[in-house]
């Protein structure tokens, strides 16, 4: 997961995305990796993240 946001997070810079936007959002991305231990991002569905397996 860390690798899709590494992309994620260069695509929105290029976008113009404000500093404090990124921040906000690489804070949840590194509590969903704290969460799901950087797991490979095509191994999530929505039913993993919502807790129901």
């Amino acid at each position: 997961m860390s690798k899709a946001w590494e992309t994620y997070e260069s695509e929105k810079r290029i976008e113009g995305f404000s500093l404090r936007t990124l921040k906000a959002y690489r804070l949840q991305a590194a509590l969903l990796t704290r969460y799901f231990e950087d797991v490979d991002i095509e191994s999530l569905t929505t039913k993993r993240v919502l807790g129901k397996i």
